[in-house]
């Protein structure tokens, strides 16, 4: 692909991911009334004392802490490539990405291989395939989360009300559904003739490229897995990944203490809304507008009224969105320091 056609790729992309975004935002406060919008400043504005400002500090230090991890992790990755990278190289990397791709999608990653390259002189293949194979593990570990979300939310979603004049709940408008379809013969004759057409046609499927690239993505996946066995310290991997997600958890967990109504819910809520709550960063630049919105959503399973779930979402997106900036700011400044030490050591030598 040229530059020209890659730039203009990621502008496009940029656009549709902003795009998004801003429907999101605007899909949140269409229809609220002037008293919607004056509870959502109440209950954003309960965070604004000192027992707010602790957890909202905190949390910011987990999702620090998180992201010192994920440096130490990745220094694994590149062991085995006979490069031992400094700590602190590795995580001014990491916070960097992540603050650059605030602003442009996926420019995060081509500066994180930029960055080591300069300051650890790791060419920039050998880091982006690392960084290929942590994204790539980060996604079956949102995977597991996700199905483990779902199970343990099975209750809750089963009794929510999805028809109000009947009463019927979301557990018994999908059992009406599967019994109804259950006594369809069509349905089964579908499956057959689907089924043969999908047999007698594989060769076919095999060249489309929407499928190719699944297979592909999925295959990578199970490579990225699979790689884990030839690092030198598996173990201390699997730990550092563990402990990544623990911290990703605790950053949302401890959140909720700024917020009287999300103090009492416990744990469960807050992995939900990790779980289901990443879909916002993944749809939209930066997780703007879908990461409240998906959050507003899931709270209300827990009894959480809309509007203050939107102003948590809103506040919790803000806390992380600050640590990104701060922290990718200052791992700028200082590793420049750092380099700039280090060029006048090399010419006094």
């Amino acid at each position: 692909m040229s530059n020209k056609k890659k730039f203009l790729t990621n502008i496009l992309q940029l656009v549709i991911l902003l795009g998004l975004g801003i429907f999101c935002i605007w899909f949140s406060f269409r229809g609220l009334s002037s008293d919607d919008y004056a509870m959502i400043r109440e209950s954003a504005s309960g965070v604004n004392n000192a027992k707010g400002w602790l957890f909202l500090s905190l949390s910011i230090l987990a999702g620090a802490a998180s992201h010192f991890v994920r440096s130490l992790r990745s220094r694994l990755l590149l062991e085995p490539l006979n490069y031992k990278v400094r700590v602190s190289s590795a995580f001014y990397s990491v916070m960097v990405c992540y603050l650059a791709n605030l602003a442009v999608p996926r420019l995060g990653e081509v500066l994180r291989c930029t960055f080591l390259q300069r300051y650890e002189n790791v060419p920039f293949q050998k880091t982006l395939g690392t960084i290929v194979t942590e994204r790539v593990l980060d996604l079956a570990c949102w995977l597991l989360l996700l199905i483990c979300a779902l199970l343990l939310n099975t209750a809750i979603l089963s009794q929510l009300i999805v028809d109000k004049a009947n009463n019927i709940t979301l557990g018994q408008w999908f059992e009406l559904k599967f019994l109804t379809l259950l006594h369809n013969y069509w349905i089964y004759i579908i499956i057959v003739i689907a089924t043969l057409l999908i047999y007698f046609t594989r060769h076919f499927w095999k060249k489309v490229a929407l499928l190719a690239k699944l297979k592909n993505v999925i295959l990578e996946i199970w490579q990225g897995v699979i790689s884990i066995k030839d690092l030198k310290h598996p173990w201390l991997f699997l730990l550092y990944t563990l402990l990544l997600w623990f911290l990703y958890f605790m950053g949302t967990f401890i959140c909720f203490f700024a917020f009287d109504y999300l103090a009492p819910l416990g744990p469960m809520p807050a992995f939900s809304v990790l779980a289901f709550g990443t879909i916002g960063f993944m749809v939209t630049q930066g997780g703007l507008g879908a990461y409240p919105l998906m959050v507003a959503g899931i709270l209300i399973l827990y009894g959480v009224d809309y509007n203050a779930g939107l102003a948590a979402g809103w506040v919790g997106w803000s806390v992380q969105s600050a640590m990104v900036i701060i922290f990718g700011i200052a791992s700028l400044i200082l590793a420049s320091i750092a380099f700039r030490k280090k060029s006048e050591v090399t010419d006094n030598k």
